[in-house]
């Protein structure tokens, strides 16, 4: 009967742990989703500027190729690539 209790509370304070924690979890989660709101909302519209053109766009896609296949370990050539702008 004494194994059987110490089982039971042992079980139990670990269940109670854990129901407090994920309770403590949404509390925060609405907290910090309430102070997102206010952030937002006070928050100018930006405005944004027409995308400049790159310069140099051969020798910087030409750079960021060698980059990338150096950290893949393949050939320059068997690297494409579609698209790049500027962010």
């Amino acid at each position: 009967m004494n194994n059987t209790f110490v089982v039971c509370m042992g079980i139990g304070t670990v269940f109670v742990g854990l129901i407090c924690i994920i309770i403590l979890c949404k509390i925060i989660g609405a907290i910090c989703m309430a102070s997102e709101r206010k952030q937002a909302n006070k928050k100018p519209a930006e405005v944004v500027a027409p995308a400049e053109p790159i310069q140099n766009r051969q020798e910087i896609v030409a750079a960021v190729s060698a980059v990338i296949a150096e950290e893949l370990g393949k050939d320059i050539s068997a690297i494409r690539i579609l698209s790049f702008k500027k962010i």
